[in-house]
């Protein structure tokens, strides 16, 4: 393991409660619901007529995702948590505040210092919050065009799918020696075989929510389906986030009929990940969100097809532990209750 890994480890204050891994993952498949927590998932169920395939899985947690200075995270800090297992305070991106402000080593980071190929993909502006903590360091989660220098200059993402604009241009992404694609027909026509580093960069914000159409752009499943066809190359394996940041979006506005399809798309999009990873061996497979939001409450089922009726008891965020489902490689290693931090111990300790 790198020393800055270790000390990171270290500082966090975790070493002495890890479980003993085995031989580490080949791959690596993080998926985000952002703002996803229990009853979030239970609404998409009362929906869909019974549990979304992966709460079947037999290794699950309940995961605690306070930030340094709030009982109640924001995606930044959260999403940080993950990538570096260090908590920092709301609104910064994998930077030691608290601390020394200086960058905090990213999973993305470690394993392309391992060689493996790294790829974010997001239904969200892909300079949203949660793939930016895993591609960038800024102080502040609203310094876009940082962001996007970050990913660009820096930390150089084999692949970034996500919504455009918001600091991403296709003039920049073409200097930095990434091909581009504005469209679902023009990513569905890329030579996955040939191509390695690919910035799709899809209208000028968040995608449309699944409730809404699509017009002629990807689902985040399509996505996710054209990043593992090109990273499957890499030789010494590779690194992907998914994030599907609509289900967050939707709770803010407290819309259940535009949440639920993204929560189901989100399940479709994790089907799509297991239909590929199924029949390897070496392959860790983690699906979690990084906060609830607005305080869901699921209170009758209506019956399949059928939104259940429900109550929000929150404007924002909440503190409300969120579930952990984990399959593959050492997924047997995860415990009942989990620290968000100790995500990056079971993708990187191995």
């Amino acid at each position: 393991m790198a020393i800055s890994v270790f000390v990171i480890l270290l500082l966090s204050g975790v070493l002495n409660a890890l479980p003993v891994y085995g031989e580490p993952a080949a791959n690596v498949i993080l998926l985000i619901g952002d703002g996803m927590g229990p009853e979030q998932v239970k609404a998409a169920e009362c929906v869909k007529g019974g549990p979304l395939f992966f709460q079947s899985w037999p290794h699950k947690s309940r995961v605690d995702t306070a930030s340094a200075n709030s009982e109640v995270t924001d995606s930044a800090a959260a999403a940080t948590a993950m990538a570096t297992g260090r908590r920092v305070n709301n609104g910064v991106l994998s930077i030691a505040i608290p601390g020394d402000s200086s960058e905090l080593q990213t999973t993305l980071e470690y394993f392309k210092g391992k060689g493996k190929l790294t790829g974010l993909v997001t239904s969200d502006a892909m300079t949203g919050a949660t793939p930016a903590a895993f591609g960038a360091h800024e102080s502040s989660r609203g310094g876009q065009a940082g962001i996007a220098g970050d990913y660009l200059s820096q930390t150089r993402p084999n692949i970034l799918f996500g919504g455009g604009e918001n600091g991403m241009t296709v003039e920049a992404a073409t200097a930095a020696g990434y091909l581009v694609v504005t469209n679902r027909s023009g990513m569905l026509g890329l030579n996955t075989g040939s191509s390695t580093n690919v910035s799709a960069q899809f209208g000028n914000g968040p995608l449309p929510y699944e409730y809404d159409g699509f017009g002629d752009y990807p689902h985040l499943s399509e996505m996710t389906s054209n990043a593992l066809a090109i990273l499957q190359k890499g030789q010494a394996g590779f690194f992907l986030l998914v994030e599907g940041g609509n289900i967050d979006h939707a709770c803010h506005g407290h819309d259940l009929p535009r949440m639920i399809p993204d929560v189901i798309e989100f399940e479709r999009t994790v089907q799509t990940v297991m239909d590929w990873a199924k029949k390897r061996s070496d392959t860790l497979v983690i699906i979690t969100a990084d906060h609830e939001t607005g305080g869901l409450k699921v209170v009758k089922d209506n019956g399949v097809g059928k939104d259940p009726t429900v109550e929000w008891t929150a404007n924002g965020h909440t503190g409300t532990n969120v579930c952990l489902w984990a399959w593959g490689v050492n997924s047997d290693k995860i415990t009942p209750k989990m620290a968000n931090t100790n995500i990056f111990q079971l993708m990187v300790r191995q």
